[in-house]
């Protein structure tokens, strides 16, 4: 049986991630669950999925769940808590599926331990890609892509030889918004904001895909993931969400991955690669879809995603500074503090003051991460 620890079990990720382990319990266990807050969902799931070790947010309510948990079950928290879930115990593999750059120190930890990686915290290779890929290839650790856009990319690469790919498409649904002109959007709320028309994900991904920034966070995810340029790395607006993503060769031929949205299938694949194993997703039927439309990005329409790209291009902590300022301002829209369009106001402004540093260390990162952080709050 394959072991497996989970970085943010109660978020959307990481219950598709369980509902795959519960589908096949004779081929996995979970090793470790770490949460947040949700105490009463991770109850659950330690009943069900009988981990060995959990760990949540703070060490208040690590004191709270303490008594109620089977004996011999390791309890942690806060971020030394992740590390512990990521790196301690016999896991073969941790699924990072916590939100925002608190992911980044437990995944290097996971990787320093030798788990391969079920990577779906796409900010962990934006704010250090460079000290991630560099330290799993030092360490011989596979980062496999849970996201639907990258795990089409992966599989449409399997056999191929790297120097063939002439370019790859990262496909996008546009989001709740993605009929909605600039005027229309100066007064929507947060509950239009989280109506996605396609996919079932987390309120910060849902939100960073009306502004496009997820977008913007995949392109340079998949820069590192792939060992492309920005140049070779391209991005079109795809409303079905039926091709998740595309690569073209150099004698012109494009592979794609199509199916039907369903998180399950990019996780049980990074789960069980490099086999295939029956899924519980609705099989697609291009008959009943009838018409797959396609349209150019119009980088003026979400000025988010080109700044993403920009600061990929720029490299140093221009990416950091760019997904700290995003969180923060995510956040503060949510709350109701500031208007939809303000969010990517608040990250332009960010990036205007940001002074550029090349080849951070990790040190770095954290200073930069933190001193953003400060700066998108009091705008």
């Amino acid at each position: 049986m394959k072991k497996i620890s989970i970085l943010g079990s109660t978020g959307s990720i990481g219950t598709q991630t369980l509902d795959v382990v519960a589908m096949h319990p004779e081929s996995f266990e979970i090793e470790g669950l770490a949460a947040g807050s949700n105490i009463t969902l991770l109850m659950e799931q330690v009943r069900r999925f009988k981990p060995r070790r959990v760990s949540v947010a703070t060490k208040e309510l690590a004191a709270e769940i303490s008594s109620s948990l089977p004996s011999g079950i390791e309890v942690f928290s806060g971020n030394e808590g992740l590390v512990e879930i990521a790196a301690g115990g016999d896991a073969e593999m941790v699924v990072t599926a916590v939100m925002g750059s608190v992911g980044l120190q437990s995944t290097l930890a996971a990787i320093e331990a030798g788990r391969h990686i079920g990577l779906a915290n796409k900010e962990t290779l934006v704010t250090a890609g460079h000290l991630v890929t560099e330290l799993a290839i030092r360490k011989g650790v596979k980062l496999l892509p849970v996201d639907s856009e990258h795990s089409a990319i992966f599989q449409c690469m399997n056999g191929e030889n790297r120097e063939d790919v002439a370019s790859i498409t990262i496909t996008a649904s546009g989001g709740s918004f993605r009929d909605y002109n600039r005027d229309q959007l100066k007064n929507v709320t947060v509950e239009d904001a989280l109506r996605h028309p396609n996919w079932s994900m987390g309120a910060k991904i849902t939100i960073d895909s009306a502004t496009m920034v997820n977008k913007g966070l995949e392109v340079i995810e998949a820069h590192w993931l792939f060992g492309l340029s920005y140049e070779q790395i391209n991005v079109l607006l795809h409303p079905e969400s039926i091709i998740h993503s595309y690569v073209e060769f150099r004698d012109c031929s494009i592979i794609a991955q199509l199916g039907n949205p369903d998180m399950r299938v990019p996780i049980q694949y990074a789960l069980t690669y490099p086999e295939r194993w029956k899924s519980p997703a609705q099989r697609l039927s291009l008959a009943e879809v009838g018409r797959l439309t396609f349209r150019e990005m119009d980088y003026e329409r979400y000025p988010a995603l080109r700044l993403a790209i920009d600061c990929g291009k720029a490299g140093g902590t221009a990416t950091t500074a760019f997904n700290a300022a995003n969180e923060i301002a995510v956040a503060r829209f949510l709350r109701g503090e500031i208007p939809f369009l303000r969010i990517e106001e608040i990250i332009s402004e960010v990036l205007q003051r940001h002074l550029n540093s090349g080849y951070p260390d990790l040190e770095l990162i954290e200073f930069t991460d933190r001193t953003v952080r400060e700066l998108a709050s009091s705008l």
